[in-house]
């Protein structure tokens, strides 16, 4: 296995070393590591692709992060909550359908029914007031019949539409 010198400015030195204490010594596989994960973000940029940051699970969750380029993109809201849904596109072709939904208040009265605005400001005497947290979910998908059982058909239709598009087109010109 060939050798390799890498130059090291005294400002980064610290990096480096932390670097070697979290790879368990071995700096050049890390390095390679860091690497080919560069090299795959840099080359997809050439092709439209980006890196994506999602949270999935509830509240704030978990990270999530892939290389694709977002499809589409449909917001549904209601008096107590809203819904994102997300459609992206990864390098292989894959789809990601990822949903977000807000915190959600309900306020309902005596019987169960939601209540008026007296019961949405906290005022009634009678009722009760419900939350669920916030919650993200992400599917990988392989088929654009698969993205539409689980979009609603507006966002669809423009996902339909840009995922027939090169990501990138080259004009002659």
């Amino acid at each position: 296995m060939p050798n390799k010198t890498i130059y090291v400015s005294d400002a980064d030195l610290p990096l480096y070393q932390r670097a070697q204490e979290l790879a368990g010594d071995n700096l050049s596989s890390a390095i390679s590591s860091a690497l080919r994960r560069w090299v795959d973000i840099e080359e997809s940029r050439g092709d439209g692709f980006g890196e994506i940051v999602v949270r999935v699970g509830l509240e704030k969750g978990r990270k999530v992060r892939f290389v694709g380029v977002l499809l589409g993109e449909f917001t549904n809201t209601t008096w107590s909550g809203a819904e994102i849904y997300r459609v992206y596109q990864g390098r292989t072709g894959k789809f990601v359908v990822h949903i977000e939904r807000t915190p959600e208040w309900k306020a309902l009265d005596e019987h169960g029914k939601p209540a008026g605005i007296l019961g949405q400001l906290g005022i009634s005497p009678k009722g009760s007031h419900t939350y669920r947290p916030g919650e993200s979910t992400l599917d990988v998908v392989q088929t654009l019949d698969e993205v539409k059982e689980r979009v609603p058909p507006e966002l669809f239709e423009m996902v339909a539409r840009s995922a027939s598009k090169p990501s990138v087109e080259d004009l002659d010109i």
